[in-house]
């Protein structure tokens, strides 16, 4: 090859050609969903970790009051950890088919997450009865925002179980379903996660 041919060169196309001979058909492994709800969870952990990192920040300052934390938040925690296993109850049923399994586990695993939410927002009300206004300190406004946070993101999920409780009566088969049980199951157990991460907080603080 001599100097010319060498200048005339255009590398970027030999180059594009390996990159095509090199797409042999495979697809990517992972679904959709399980790709979209991984980024959400990403995000969702970044979101909580800043707000975590600000209530530590801000509690070193003399305006700062701790609140009293309600003896029912040791209830509803026993609850979403029931509501985390019946869900995964129901993932395990639904990977050995057994539409039964699957169905109670579904309707327990909703219903201790209905009975959390109503906790938390029975919290709330006995400490407004008892003066802990939002706009009175710091730590009140922080406690009802990290739970309030919390919550909306149970509730988010919560949409998804409902969706996936109309295929359980409408009676689509474990196969069907198997997916939509699976994304329950983690984000049950992410939610679970966090507040374990924020009650602890809320309890050291």
């Amino acid at each position: 090859m001599n100097l010319f041919q060498q200048l005339m060169e255009k590398p970027w196309l030999t180059e594009a050609s390996e990159v095509v001979e090199l797409r042999d058909g495979r697809t990517f492994a992972m679904a959709r969903e399980k790709l979209g709800l991984r980024v959400f969870l990403v995000v969702a952990m970044v979101v909580f970790s800043l707000f975590a990192a600000a209530y530590v920040e801000r509690m070193v300052f003399s305006d700062w009051n701790s609140i009293p934390i309600p003896w029912l938040l040791w209830l509803n925690t026993l609850v979403l950890v029931l509501s985390s296993v019946a869900m995964h109850r129901a993932w395990g049923s639904a990977r050995r088919g057994r539409i039964e399994g699957v169905r109670l586990g579904l309707y327990a695993g909703g219903a201790f997450a209905l009975l959390f939410l109503a906790g938390q927002l029975l919290s709330w009300r006995g400490l407004v009865a008892m003066g802990y206004y939002a706009d009175a300190n710091p730590a009140n406004a922080f406690f009802y925002l990290l739970t309030a946070l919390h919550g909306i993101h149970l509730g988010g999920g919560l949409v998804a179980w409902v969706r996936t409780m109309v295929k359980v009566r409408r009676g689509d088969g474990v196969p069907q379903m198997r997916l939509s049980i699976e994304l329950c199951t983690v984000y049950w157990h992410f939610l679970l996660l966090i507040w374990l991460v924020l009650f602890a907080l809320m309890l050291l603080t």
